[in-house]
C-alpha cells in the first residue's frame, strides 16, 4: 500500500479558457501527505506532447493496421534528485512547486478524435526502491499561436455557379453565394447567402451545410472522416423566380480548431451553398473556413477598425 496519500497535481491557470501556448511557462505543485517518514529515490516531473493515429482496415485475415506516432516535445526535471542512498521524506504534508516552459515552434492545438489524438500532459512520479513508483498525471489544453491565412480570410467570401439543365427538365439556374467571413470562432454564427435565379422548369430546394473534415494519416495511408456539423434547408423555389435566401451558420461551441500543423492528423472545415435539384447533380459553391481561438478574430477584427 503506496505511503502517499492525497497525491495531487495543480497547475497554475494562465488564462480564461485554462489554456496553453508556445513559450508559455507552466507553473504546478505537486501535493501529497505522508503519515511517516518515507524514503524515495526521486520525485520527477515530465512534460510532453504526442500526436497519433490509429485505426484498422478489412475484417479477420484481410485486416491491417495503420498506425504513427509523432512527438513534439519531452521535458524531464527531479524535484527530488536521484539519490543511491536515497532521501528521506519526514511525516505531514508536503507542497513541491516546479516550473517549465513549453518550447517554441510550431505544434498542433490538442486534439481527440476517432482514429487519433494530439495529447500534451504533465506527469509527476516519485520513485522508490523495490516499489511500484507513485505517479499522477494531468492534460494540458494546449492551443496553438499558429493559423495560415487569418488577414486574408477576414474579408467576405463569394462564389457563383450556373447549370444548364436538360434530360428531365429545361433551363438554367444560376446561384451566387456569400458568407460575411472565412474565418471564425467556436460558438459564433457566420451570415450567409444565396442568390438564385431559376431559369428552369423545376423546383429547386437551397441548402446550406457545414461540414468538418478529418484526414488521419500513416504509411503513405489515410482516413478520411467528413461530417455535417450544421444544416439549414430553405423553402422550395418556383420556376421563373428570383430569391435571395438568408442563413445564419451557428458554429457549434464544441468545434475543435482548424489543424493544419500535423503531419498524421489535419482537420478542415468547409461551408457548402447548393440547390438539391431531382434527377440532376447538385450545382454548389464551396468556401473553405477557418475555425481559431476567439481572441485571435477579436484581435484582427480590432485591427481592422484601427484602420478605418
Amino acid at each position: 500500500m503506496s505511503p502517499f496519500k492525497d497525491l495531487k497535481l495543480v497547475l497554475e491557470v494562465l488564462n480564461q479558457e485554462g489554456s496553453y501556448s508556445e513559450g508559455d511557462t507552466v507553473i504546478g505543485t505537486l501535493s501529497f501527505s505522508l503519515k511517516s517518514d518515507t524514503k524515495v529515490k526521486s520525485i520527477s516531473v515530465k512534460a510532453k506532447g504526442d500526436a497519433n493515429v490509429l485505426w484498422t482496415e478489412g475484417i479477420g485475415e484481410d485486416a491491417e493496421t495503420y498506425s504513427a506516432h509523432v512527438r513534439y516535445f519531452k521535458i524531464k526535471e527531479y524535484s527530488v534528485a536521484k539519490n543511491p542512498g536515497g532521501t528521506v521524506l519526514p511525516q505531514g504534508a508536503h507542497n513541491i512547486n516546479f516550473t517549465f516552459k513549453i518550447p517554441q515552434g510550431e505544434m498542433p492545438s490538442s486534439f481527440k478524435g476517432e482514429n487519433g489524438k494530439i495529447v500534451y500532459m504533465v506527469e509527476a512520479k516519485i520513485s522508490r526502491s523495490w516499489r511500484w513508483p507513485s505517479s499522477v498525471t494531468t492534460e494540458i489544453k494546449f492551443v496553438s499561436k499558429s493559423f495560415p491565412s487569418i488577414h486574408q480570410a477576414m474579408h467576405p467570401l463569394t462564389g457563383s455557379v450556373d447549370k444548364e439543365l436538360g434530360t428531365f427538365s429545361k433551363g438554367q439556374l444560376q446561384m451566387t453565394a456569400s458568407v460575411n467571413r472565412g474565418v471564425c470562432f467556436p460558438g459564433e454564427t457566420l451570415s450567409a447567402y444565396a442568390r438564385i435565379c431559376n431559369s428552369s422548369s423545376k423546383n429547386v430546394k437551397p441548402k446550406f451545410s457545414l461540414h468538418m473534415k478529418t484526414v488521419y494519416r500513416a504509411s503513405g495511408n489515410t482516413e478520411t472522416s467528413d461530417k455535417v456539423i450544421f444544416k439549414m434547408v430553405g423553402d422550395p423555389i418556383t420556376p421563373r423566380s428570383e430569391v435571395t435566401v438568408p442563413c445564419e451558420v451557428k458554429i457549434p461551441v464544441d468545434a475543435v480548431y482548424t489543424l493544419h500543423n500535423c503531419q498524421i492528423i489535419s482537420v478542415e472545415y468547409y461551408l457548402k451553398v447548393y440547390l438539391d435539384v431531382s434527377f440532376a447533380f447538385d450545382p454548389e459553391v464551396v468556401f473553405p473556413l477557418l475555425v481559431v481561438p476567439s481572441n485571435l478574430v477579436h484581435a484582427r477584427l480590432n485591427e481592422e477598425v484601427g484602420h478605418i
